[in-house]
């Protein structure tokens, strides 16, 4: 089986985000840049397929500029085979980035492809769902287990009621959430290993892909700051300034 695992380029968590003067955008000036964190737990959950003996070849695919190749090389240190990236510097939204994905698929031709349920700069939660749609792949999302028999894959979704079993016909798609798993380190050897595997290069162009947005941006602002809060003495006192200022009784 391969498989095929989506990584993206954000801003590393721990970052604050500072947005840029003008508000035309998020200011990526010297900050620090890593795979987005539900990108690190498809990689892994891949990973662990294949020292299952269900998966014999991983294939990570990211789409962003020419530095995105860090990202990649930190996937294939994790254990993935080669690497896949459609280079563009253009402020692509979800249905460009799922359009250039299933052209990545139709050439792969994966049996299993395996996403991060959002990313944590966009927070769209969209892609999956859309490469669903285009590929008219079986798609299990929000994943918290997945377990591969014979031509299905059984995926336990999270759901606001619980959790919900199903069973998809291969190929396959699924998205990650955040108990699938714990994502490992890469030791050293396997980063040295990395740099040595195989990472290709394409453009939306060669993929005949057209990649032009109908969403634009207008403008993009911090949030408010907070206003300090208070103490109150006593239940009273805070019956009466619900009651009275805040107005919520």
């Amino acid at each position: 089986m391969k498989i095929l695992v989506t990584v993206k380029r954000v801003v590393d968590y721990n970052v604050k985000v500072r947005v840029k003067a003008d508000n035309s955008g998020v200011d990526l000036a010297n900050v620090k840049m890593s795979m987005n964190p539900f990108c690190e737990i498809a990689v892994e959950e891949a990973v662990r397929l294949k020292e299952k003996g269900v998966a014999s070849e991983i294939v990570v695919v990211s789409i962003g500029p020419s530095a995105a190749q860090e990202q990649l090389r930190t996937a294939l240190a994790l254990g993935a085979d080669r690497a896949v990236l459609v280079e563009s510097n253009d402020e692509l939204n979800s249905l460009a980035v799922a359009k250039l994905l299933k052209a990545v698929v139709d050439k792969e031709q994966p049996q299993l492809v395996i996403l991060g349920k959002q990313a944590i700069d966009s927070d769209n939660n969209q892609t999956g769902q859309m490469l669903g749609a285009l590929t008219g792949y079986a798609q299990g999302t929000f994943a918290s287990k997945v377990e591969v028999a014979g031509d299905k894959v059984n995926v336990t979704r999270e759901i606001d009621g619980g959790l919900q079993s199903v069973a998809l016909s291969l190929p396959a798609i699924v998205t990650t959430d955040l108990r699938l798993n714990e994502p490992r380190y890469a030791s050293l050897p396997n980063i040295m290993k990395a740099k040595k595997k195989p990472l290709e290069v394409l453009t939306p162009d060669a993929l005949g892909v057209a990649t032009a947005s109908t969403v634009k941006t207008l403008k993009v602002e911090a949030p408010a700051a907070r206003s300090a809060g208070i103490k109150v003495k006593s239940v009273a006192e805070l019956v009466e300034k619900l009651k009275n200022e805040a107005k919520v009784i």
